[in-house]
This record gives structure tokens, sequence and C-alpha cells, in this order.
């Protein structure tokens, strides 16, 4: 089919548009809005708790054996671990990207339901939980009570009975942390009425499994021919302290008996104490929301603001939900920005088409074909699972000035023939496409399959190149399908020449204004043929011109700082907290009620909440994490209200407090790559060592990457002098008393430990039933002598028969892919990126580390760290691609060198502007690095094809290179401004996102500046000596003119307007 066949129909041609902006227009409103991608790996979460168990005995009797039944499970990447002195087991399992998470969750449990009958059996009383869930928080919001009316207790379990259950139901929740506890019936035993009864914590435990208890009754009347029939009901597990109190524990000479409250007192107390929370000094309920994999973030969020507003509603006075942190305002504040930057990036490309075309109805044709394309492309994004994310929506700013580039050239070509003196709209139209057609498919064809190589790029990084290439590669074909159809009929009905039959031009504005463009480019065309021309005759300066640009092209390469994504302000900072090793929850609560009244003064802090026992590098009472909420963006204009310089501001105030150490973060910019900004890597023990060497060296190995200048802060909240006591019982006295030692194991757990012994049902939940000794009587060790386990008849101190010694020891303990390590976070220096920091980190581990010892990276630093190497590969696999296409376009093994030979130099031109604005060379400056591997070669094209077809019609070298120069100066350097245009408010945006947008749009800009000026000026020399080499190989076959001499066309075109007049 001919474009000519468009260009006689252009209702038709009008229809495919308006058909494809249709179809993009539905596909828009459909499209799911996201953040980035679904590119982080899935994760699946395997937690179970030991009630009073220390780390070791966690890890060795529960982490062991689940790691072990776990590690190899199918697609697995790698697995983590950590044992609390609180009895917490959690294991996270990290599969590789495109693992089914519904198939991964399977999997694990499968492979944990054949550890179970090796773990304790309070553990298998507990269960084990696998859950699948990403390692980013998606939200994060706290219950308070801003009138102090309600204690933390109930607002604690005001989330837990009404808040939790609905937000778990919502598709894409893969759970709520809540970070506090749940209501428990706790026994008090008190330890000198035990004696005096000759009891101990074993016989509340029997007491409770015979009387606590669900039972079938059957009914009255049943399989009889009796009237009616009776139910019975037996009452079942109590639910009140009372009740419990009243259980009967035995009876007593007399007659009597002897109830539960006479030796424990019977309270409804918290299941656990671990956790204590405040909002603005406020009494608080937290919680952590965490997505599944594969769900769709904005979405989830949404419905969970739904759910919490009319939960709101629901709720009594004095409560009130705040959101402390939501994935989902970065996202729209984002969006936001970059949709404004894409308005306008279309004004000033249609401003810059003008300023060429000097004429309204050219204008409106390449506008038309920037509307078509890109809206059209949402219909492919749709079709192809794509979403509109941050990456999409770069790639249609981007695509905003190449699209362009087709429709700019079919009506330069068109215009061009009016200058040569068509009158007929008709004909300069019909004639331009015969000359431009191959040039246009050709060149936007090689753009298109830049991306090839990228979309089969597997891993995360790939999906970031996936994405983001194929939406630009299908705009771009869009385009391609616009100057065939719409482009060509729309200038055949609308364009008119700007001269009349006998060369007058009007007197107007316009063509004022076009005669003073045209003189004032006419002159730079002049002198820019002058300037090709001394290229060609001096190869020397064109030769070493390209030799330079490589030589300064690995120099910038090998010097310009890397990263994997720039870190942003994402209106929330972190702050990990640790006091003093054994330190109480309650003087942690006071240390950090401190801080918090100090944080809450930082400007630009809307809310400060904090989580005493818990922070995203362990739990513990010494831990605790506060939770900076900032002002929206728009408040925060001054660089001093930052979320750099706020967590300067944190560093300042914690100073003040010396029991405290503090290490700020901000969120990831990718959601589900680790709770924090920064690097995070594992040190792993390959021997086994004492935890103490193992600390040591670790020690000694931050402190080696303290010393670096790349790094800013390096931490690890690892400590092994948390005090504690090694209990060993003495044998003797036990064989001589006639107990045995699990008796007093038993009995020291029960009084010590807490000890879950039964259920209890209340506000239709199912809670835990606890024993523990009362506080007062566990204070110290002397209390062991107080505490008395029955020998016999008799009851004898516990003191007897066990001996304390005091030691150190570690609250947390980790492993990473089944060997012991120690988490180490940190934080590049200014001036550095996060590809400088794991260098250093390389580095220094190379010289400090023994042997056996390793260390391994998590989160963002694991996907950088495996990322860097694919690039310089997918680069020359663009490269080679393009180079084969071109190879069988001309039939030459030469002349594509002509075109690759000046990507390097567009190349140089990003890393320069890289250089010069400060940044750094990640993921974003790479996918435009690509893009401008395809545009280069695309716009390169347009003088390669026309010089090869001169010379096929008998013209010289030098002819050909020279015309071709000359003739393709204006579109080029057309398709260049409007790029460049375009991409100016990417390059200068200052808003939310601003890192990447620059990074983006900098790069391209540099790489498009110096590139089109090292193709304008070396591509016609090169051009040259690569078709004279092919000449050599494979002499040219001239051939006639496809097109009819010009001066023939004229006076063909007067006979047809002479003989049309009568």
């Amino acid at each position: 089919m001919k474009i000519k066949y468009f260009i006689d129909r252009p209702i038709l041609s009008i229809v495919i548009s308006v058909g494809i902006v249709l179809m993009g227009l539905l596909a828009l409103f459909s499209l799911p809005v996201e953040q980035f991608p679904d590119i982080a790996p899935p994760t699946i979460q395997v937690y179970t708790n030991y009630p009073g168990a220390n780390a070791e005995t966690v890890q060795k009797s529960v982490i062991v054996p689940l790691e072990e039944a776990i590690n190899g499970v199918e697609d697995m990447n790698y697995v983590t671990s950590i044992a609390s002195n609180t009895g917490d087991a959690t294991i996270t399992v990290y599969f590789k990207q495109g693992t089914d998470p519904d198939m991964a969750a399977v999997n694990v449990q499968n492979r944990v339901s054949t550890a179970l009958s090796l773990l304790p059996a309070e553990v298998t009383r507990i269960g084990v939980t696998t859950t699948k869930q990403q390692n980013a928080e998606l939200k994060t919001l706290a219950l308070y009570s801003p009138d102090d009316r309600y204690d933390e207790r109930f607002l604690n379990n005001y989330l837990k009975i009404n808040i939790e259950p609905r937000l778990k139901r919502i598709a894409g929740v893969g759970n709520v942390m809540p970070l506090g506890s749940n209501y428990g019936m706790r026994i008090w035993l008190k330890p000198d009425k035990m004696a005096q009864y000759k009891l101990i914590p074993s016989d509340i435990t029997s007491v409770l499994e015979r009387q606590n208890i669900e039972a079938a009754t059957g009914a009255f009347g049943e399989n009889h021919d009796n009237t009616y029939q009776y139910t019975m009901k037996y009452r079942g597990r109590f639910s009140t302290p009372e009740e419990f109190g009243n259980l009967v524990v035995r009876s007593l000479p007399g007659g009597e008996v002897l109830r539960l409250r006479e030796v424990a007192d019977v309270e409804l107390g918290d299941e656990a104490y671990n956790y204590t929370s405040g909002l603005d000094g406020h009494n608080a309920a937290m919680a952590l929301v965490y997505q599944t994999p594969g769900s769709n973030a904005s979405e989830v969020i949404a419905e969970i603001d739904h759910t919490l507003e009319e939960l709101s509603k629901e709720m009594p006075q004095g409560m009130e939900i705040v959101t402390l942190n939501d994935a989902s305002h970065f996202l729209k504040a984002s969006i936001h920005e970059v949709v404004l930057t894409l308005v306008i990036a279309i004004i000033l490309v249609v401003l810059v088409v003008y300023l060429f075309l000097q004429d309204i109805r050219s204008t409106l044709i390449p506008t038309i074909s920037i509307f078509v394309s890109i809206i059209g492309t949402f219909a492919f994004i749709y079709a192809a699972g794509f979403s509109i994310n941050l990456l999409t929506l770069f790639a249609l700013v981007l695509a905003i000035g190449t699209v362009v580039d087709d429709a700019i050239v079919v009506v330069e070509a068109v215009q061009a023939r009016f200058n040569a003196g068509y009158q007929s709209s008709y004909l300069a139209t019909n004639d331009a496409m015969r000359g431009i057609s191959s040039a246009i498919l050709t060149s936007s064809l090689i753009f298109m399959a830049v991306f090839i190589p990228v979309a089969m790029m597997g891993g995360s990084s790939g999906m970031f190149y996936a994405q983001f290439g194929i939406t630009m590669a299908v705009a771009v074909g869009l385009s391609v399908i616009n100057a065939f159809t719409v482009s060509p009929a729309l200038c055949a009905l609308l364009l008119k020449p700007y001269m009349d039959e006998n060369g007058n031009e009007k007197n107007n504005f316009a063509a004022r204004f076009r005669k003073a463009f045209n003189a004032i480019f006419n002159t730079l065309e002049d002198k820019y043929i002058h300037g090709v021309a001394l290229f060609i005759r001096r190869k020397w300066l064109m030769w070493s011109t390209l030799a330079v640009s490589l030589v300064l092209l690995a120099v910038l390469v090998r010097h310009t700082r890397t990263g994997l994504v720039p870190q942003e302000d994402m209106g929330m900072v972190y702050v990990c907290m640790n006091t003093r090793p054994g330190t109480s929850l309650q003087r942690n609560a006071e240390i950090m009620e401190q801080l918090n009244k100090n944080f809450s003064m930082i400007p630009g802090v809307k809310h400060c909440s904090y989580t005493s026992g818990f922070s995203f590098f362990g739990s513990g009472p010494s831990m605790g994490m506060f939770f900076l909420t900032l002002q929206p963006w728009e408040e925060r204009t001054d660089p001093s209200m930052s979320s750099e310089a706020i967590m300067g501001m944190v560093y300042g105030f914690a100073s003040e407090i010396p029991e405290a150490s503090v290490f700020s973060l901000e969120p990831p910019v990718i959601p589900g790559y680790g709770m924090g900004s920064g690097f995070e890597l594992y040190m792993q023990d390959k021997r086994g060592v004492d935890v103490n060497e193992f600390k040591n060296v670790t020690d000694n190995f931050v402190a080696a990457l303290s010393q670096r200048p790349e790094i800013g802060e390096v931490y690890s909240t690892f400590e092994t002098n948390y005090p504690q006591y090694w209990v060993d019982i003495d044998a003797a006295q036990c064989e001589q008393a006639g107990i045995s030692p699990n008796e007093i194991l038993e009995t020291l757990s029960g009084y010590y430990g807490g000890n879950y012994v039964s259920n209890f049902n209340r506000f239709s939940k199912l809670y835990r039933v606890m024993i523990q000794a009362e506080p007062s009587s566990r204070v110290t060790p002397e209390s062991l002598h107080h505490i008395y386990v029955r020998t016999g008849e008799d009851m004898a101190p516990l003191s007897q028969f066990v001996k304390l010694t005091k030691t150190n020891g570690a609250q947390d303990l980790s492993r990473f892919n089944l060997y012991n390590s120690i988490a180490v976070n940190g934080m590049p220096a200014e001036g550095y990126s996060s590809g400088d920091a794991l260098k250093a980190i390389h580095e220094t581990a190379a010289q400090v580390l023994p042997r056996n010892y390793g260390y391994e990276f998590g989160g963002l630093a694991r996907e950088e760290n495996t990322t860097t190497d694919n690039v310089v590969i997918v680069f020359a696999v663009c490269l080679t691609l393009i180079y084969l296409i071109l190879c069988g376009l001309y039939e030459s093994l030469f002349v594509p060198f002509a075109i690759i030979l000046a990507v390097p130099v567009g190349l140089f031109g990003s890393f320069l502007f890289a250089q010069l604005f400060g940044l750094e060379n990640n993921i974003y400056l790479q996918t435009g690095l690509i893009m401008l591997i395809g545009l280069l070669s695309k716009t390169a094209i347009l003088i390669t094809e026309y010089a090869v077809k001169k010379c096929k019609e008998g013209q010289t070298l030098k002819e050909a290179a020279l015309g071709a120069a000359k003739e393709r100066l204006r579109p080029i350097l057309m398709t260049v401004l409007t790029m460049i245009f375009g991409l100016l408010p990417l390059m200068f945006s200052n808003g939310v996102g601003a890192n990447g947008c620059r990074a983006l749009a900098t790069g391209a800009v540099g790489g498009m500046l110096i590139g089109t000026l090292a193709l304008l000026f070396l591509v016609p020399g090169l051009f040259i000596a690569f078709q004279w080499l092919q000449e050599k190989v494979r002499p040219v076959q001239t051939k006639p003119s496809g097109e009819r001499p010009l001066q023939g066309e004229i006076e063909d075109l007067k006979k047809h307007n002479k003989e049309k007049k009568q």
C-alpha cells in the first residue's frame, strides 16, 4: 500500500488517528498508577515465638531447623533470620525477580511443615506463620487520644479488635504489624503463697488445662420420639479475671478449697510488655502496614484510606487515626510534577516547531502528531500489562521531542517543495513523501531497535529499562504511523505555498518573520557548510576529534560517581535509637520522651511519634524508633527544611543526651528493598567462632570504613555487652532432692519467663492466658532465695539448685544464608554516591577482613552491586544491533561506522554534563543514554541516507556529503532543539522527585547537544571515508535519479495549472 493511498483518503487517515486516540483514552482511565513497576523481589516471612527463651536458644532450637528446611526452596535468592531475647524468631526468604509469590509461599510452607517435629513443644503450640509480604512499609498509622482519655492498652486493643482485621481483609495487604500487645489474662503468681501451699507453676498450668476448657455436652431427647429436644451447653472457657480467680486449685482439709485468687493476682492485662508508643506527647497505638508482592500500592492505599475513613466514623469520641507515612503521598506529588512537566514540554516543543516553520498550519500538524502518539501509547501500556508510573511518564516526556520529528520531516519536506515553486499542496506532498518515506521508516526502526536488547535484560534493573524503553519505542512507532497517514493527508489539505505563481510573497507578519528567519538561517547554513568542508579537507582534524572524544569519554565514565537511583526527599525521616545495653523499657521510654520533645521543635516536622522496644535493626527494651512525618513538600521549599537538613538536626539534638545513640535514615526510593535508604550489608562468620570474636572483627571493619571519605555514616547496632546470667543446675543437689533438672528449669521458666498456658474468649476474639511471678518478686538474682520448687513433700528455694554467673551477651542474633551474621548499615558521605560507598566497602574488606569472614549486601545495595556489570553489556549489544541493521540497510560493512562513531561523542556529552551538574551514573542517566544511542543514530541516518542516494545518482562523494549536510541541516536542528526544549523542564525541576528528573534529562540534553554537533560536522566526513572503503570493495552502480529534475517538475506544474484554468 503506497502512502499516496492515505493522501487521497484524508478522512480515513483522520479516522485512524482518532481511533488511536480513543483507544489510548479508554486505556488511560483503566490503567493502575504506581510509583515504580513491580521490580522488588518477592519475599516470604516465617515467624514464630518461643516464650521466655533467649536469642541463643531461639536460634539453636527454632531458627536453625527452619532455615535448614527452607534453604534451597525453588527460585530462592537469599535468606535472613533474626532471633531475639524476647523469644521472637523471624525468617525472611527473598526470591528472584519474577517468581510467583503465591507459589513461593506454598513452597516455603511445605518446607516449614517438614521441620515442625524438630521444634520445641511451646513453639508448635503457638504455631509457625508463613506470610507473603514485601520488605517495605506501605503505610504507618497511629491511633491516639488527643485528650488522653484512653490509655495505651485500650488503644492497642481497639486497633487489634476493630482496625487490624478490616485492614487485613483488603486485597494487597500482606501484613499489619501493630507495635503493641493484645489483651492477655495475666496470672501474677505470688511465690510466698505458692510455697505456703506447696504449689509450683506447673500445678496452675494443670488446673487451667483441666478446668478452662470447651466441651461438647450433647442434648436431651435426641433420637427419641419425645416432643422436645434440649441442647446442653457447657459454660466453657472463662473470660473475666473474676472467673479465673475462682478456679479451684486444690481441696483443703476441713472441706474448704483453695482458689486461684488466693495464690495469684489475676487481671486483664497485656499478653506481652515489649513496646511503648506515643504520638506528639500523647498515648498512641501504632501499626505498620505491608503489601503483598505484585499488588498495586496506590490502589491498596486508596482502599486502606477508604476503610480508615469508615472506621473513623465508628470510633468513640476522643480517639483519632493519623497517617504517619504513606507511600502514595510521594507517588501523587511526583506524578503531579511529571505531568506538569509533560504539559510544559509540549508547549515548548510547539513553540520551537513554530519558530522553524513560521506557520500556524504547519505547526498544527506536528502538534497533532504529539497528541496522537502520546495518548495512543497508553493503549499499548494497558495491553502490555504496564502501569502509569514514573518510568512510563518519563518515557512520554522524552518522547515528546522524538515523536514530533517524523511529522517535522514531512512538513519541512513539503515546504521545501513550495520553496522550489510548487503551487499544489497535493503534488508537493506526494513528491515530498516519495523522497523521505524510506528515511523516516529506517531511522525510526533503528531507534526502536535499540530497546530490543534492553527489554530482554533480566532482573530489577531490566524492568526499569524495559518499561521506559518499550514505552518510548511504541510512541515513536505511532509517530511513524502518523507520518505515513494523517501528517501527509493534513499537509495536502491545509498547507499553502508562501508565494503565488509569479513568485510574489504575501506581505504580512508571518511572511516578514519567515524572511528574517530564513536570512539568518541561510547565513548559519553557509558557515556550517564551510565547517563541514574544513573537516572533510583536513581528515586529521576529524579523526583526532573522535579520538579525543573517546579518550575523554573513558576518563569521564571512570570518574563519574555511580549509583542505582538517586535519593529523594520522601517526606519522612526514620530515627533508630539505642540506649545503653541493659536499659529497661521504662527508662528507654523516658529517654525517648526527652528526644521526642526536641524533635517536635524541628522546623518542617508535622508529627513526631515513637515506639520504645522496636527498631528496624532489631527489638528489645533498649531499642527505639522515631517516625518523623514532615510537612508537605510545598510547605518546605526552604532548603533548611529538607529531609537531609532535618536529619542533620536530629543528630544535633541527639548529641545532647549521651545515653542515646541514633541513626537517621529516609525511606527507600524503590519500595521493597528494605526499610530505609543507604546501604546495608551483612558480615558473615563462616567458621562459627565465638560471637565476641565475630563482633571484634566487625567493629574493626566498621572502624576502617568510617575512615574512608566515601562513607558518611556507618553503624552496627549489634552489641554483646547486654548484662546476662548463665544458669547452671547443680545435678548432684537435684539427685539428692529427688527431682530432675528439667523440673527446676520448668519452675524457673514458669516464674520468670512468662508461660503461655491457656486461652480465653472475649470481644469475639481468642486471647492467651499467661502465668508469671508478680514483678516485684523477680527484680534481682537474690529473688531466687524466695522462690521455691517442690522436692517430694517439701519445698526448697531455687537458689539451692541454681547457680548464676554474670556474663554478657547479645540482644539479637542474626543469620544470612545460614551463616551467623551482623548487620551493618550506613550512608554515603556528602558529595559521594552509593556506588562510591560500595567500592570503598569492597576495597576495605579486601584489606581488613581475615580469612573465613565474608560479607554480602542486602536491599538496594545488593541490587546495585549486581546491576553495574550489566550496563556495559547492554550498551555494547545496542550498538551491535544498530550496526547489523545498518549493514543490512546499506548493503555495506563500512558505511554504518559513519553513524556508529558519532554515538560515543554524544555519550561523552552526557557524562560531561553529569560531571558539570554533579550527577551520578545511575539507572536514570543510563536510561537516557540508551535513548540517546537510538536518537543520535536516527538523526545521523537523515544525512547518510540522502548521501547514499545521491552517490547512486552519480554525484561524487564530496558532493553527496556536502549536499546531504546542507539538505538535512534544518530538519536535524528542528529535531534536536525540540528534543532539548522538551527536556528543559525536567532538567531544571526542583519539586518532588527532582533528583531523578535531573539525572534523566541532564544526560540526555548534554548528549544531544554535543552529539548533534559531532553528528553535523563529523558524519559527512566519516561518510566519505567509509563510503570510499566500500567502493574499493564493491563499486557503486549508479542509476538515474528516481526523482524528476526540479525544473521539469515546475514546468509540468505550470502546464497543469494552465490547463486547469482553461
